[in-house]
């Protein structure tokens, strides 16, 4: 098993360039089937997932040709399966993504339970709810079975504002007949660049970037060339590596409307970043301070749907929050399971209380000790690689597979900041 040996206390110092946002990568890979006509795609990140979704677009009897090191064309004429292969499912949890498509373009989609990051319950009854609503019929023995003989446009409360429910709803209604409304929509920077791509390819959506959608159906969809935005995730791991160690950061590609609510719970801790154009900077040597609420109050930052602060962040702000001055609580309000990486840095020298799954004080800083650790899920992973290059002495991180599922080329773009770090096996 490959792992990450890491020598900390290094501040970063350089230039790097956002890769391409990977939660609109894969339901953008998915949408491809929807159309008989090449489909470009660029800015496409080069990590496991992506590979994943790919097999499983070649799987369907589709051909892939890379143009360029981030950019791929998708062809798919006749659809020669409408079965997610099994071992690709357990793999990555997007996978779901293919029944919207699926039963759009063939009246039919076969699912194995999707796997992915194990971060607690993540529910799939909104896909089920959006799907049925559109006319189609769902049996869960076994394998997700979706069937229909023509979708119909319909009117859609979702339960829950799910950015991969919204997706498949989205996908499967543009070949629909008649119109759509989807409320309670999730509006997230990716849940837009789906919409734009298939409104590139002729689909017709209104209201992109807000919680109501409404799609008219169309009988087809052609070709398109379309470049997805950057990963203001990856981007916000960056910002709070470079804040953590000390260090600076010239970031190109992000779009400043991407980092607005990030800016806001950063801000909360001190840390700032100045944006001209299409470069975000991150100055070195900042005053990591708690600002507190009024009345000197301990501030809060919590994570919600878009627009509030992306729960994919909290594991990274956890981190960098044990080297600044003062209290924060953090409250992660999505999943259950997201904080329990926090005992391994409670073990590195974080002074953490995790009052619950859900909760937890921080109080620094903390002079954190090299340790070994294993990543659980991306966002934890990443986390890990902050607090093991901001700890005195070495650490290892194993299973950094979970890692590279979410980071391009992660090694390379940090030894090139600087960064003491070494892949092994």
């Amino acid at each position: 098993m490959s792992q990450y040996l890491i020598t900390g206390g290094v501040p970063i110092s350089g230039k790097i360039k956002a890769s391409g946002n990977k939660n609109a990568a894969l339901p953008c890979i998915a949408a491809a089937i929807l159309s008989s006509k090449p489909v470009i795609l660029r800015n496409i990140p080069d990590i496991e997932d992506v590979q994943v979704m790919l097999d499983v677009y070649r799987s369907f009897g589709g051909s892939v040709e890379r143009l360029e090191p981030n950019g791929y064309r998708l062809s798919l004429g006749d659809i020669k399966s409408s079965r997610v292969p099994a071992e690709a499912a357990r793999k990555i949890r997007a996978s779901i993504l293919f029944a919207g498509p699926l039963i759009a373009r063939t009246g039919k989609a076969v699912l194995p339970p999707p796997g992915g990051d194990v971060i607690g319950r993540r529910r799939l009854d909104t896909h089920f709810l959006a799907l049925t609503e559109l006319g189609a019929a769902v049996t869960t023995k076994r394998a997700f079975t979706f069937t229909a003989k023509k979708l119909k446009g319909a009117d859609i409360f979702l339960d829950e504002a799910s950015v991969t429910a919204t997706e498949n709803a989205v996908m499967a209604a543009v070949l629909a007949d008649g119109k759509t409304i989807i409320t309670n929509a999730a509006s997230e920077p990716h849940v837009q660049d789906l919409c734009r791509m298939l409104r590139s390819m002729g689909a017709i959506i209104e209201g992109i970037g807000s919680n109501i959608l409404t799609i008219t159906g169309v009988k087809n969809l052609g070709p398109c060339d379309y470049s997805i935005g950057a990963d203001y995730m990856e981007v916000g791991s960056f910002i709070g590596l470079a804040a953590a160690t000390r260090g600076e950061m010239e970031i190109t590609g992000p779009r400043p409307s991407d980092l607005r609510p990030a800016k806001i719970a950063f801000g909360k801790l001190g840390i700032v970043w100045e944006h001209e154009g299409a470069v975000l900077r991150v100055p070195k040597n900042q005053t990591l301070k708690i600002n507190h609420d009024l009345g000197g109050m301990i501030p809060k930052i919590d994570d919600a749907p878009w627009p509030g602060f992306p729960p994919d962040l909290t594991s990274i702000i956890i981190v960098v929050a044990t080297q600044v001055e003062g209290t924060v609580l953090v409250h992660e309000k999505m999943f259950e399971s997201r904080m329990f990486f926090v005992d391994k840095l409670i073990g590195m020298g974080a002074r953490i209380v995790l009052c619950d799954p859900h909760r937890a004080v921080i109080s620094g800083p903390s002079r954190l000790a090299g340790s070994e650790l294993t990543s659980p899920d991306v966002r934890a992973g990443m986390a890990m690689v902050i607090a093991a290059m901001t700890a005195e002495g070495s650490s290892v991180i194993r299973n950094v597979y979970q890692i590279e599922r979410g980071y391009e080329n992660l090694v390379s773009r940090l030894s090139a900041l600087g960064a003491k770090i070494e892949r092994q096996g």
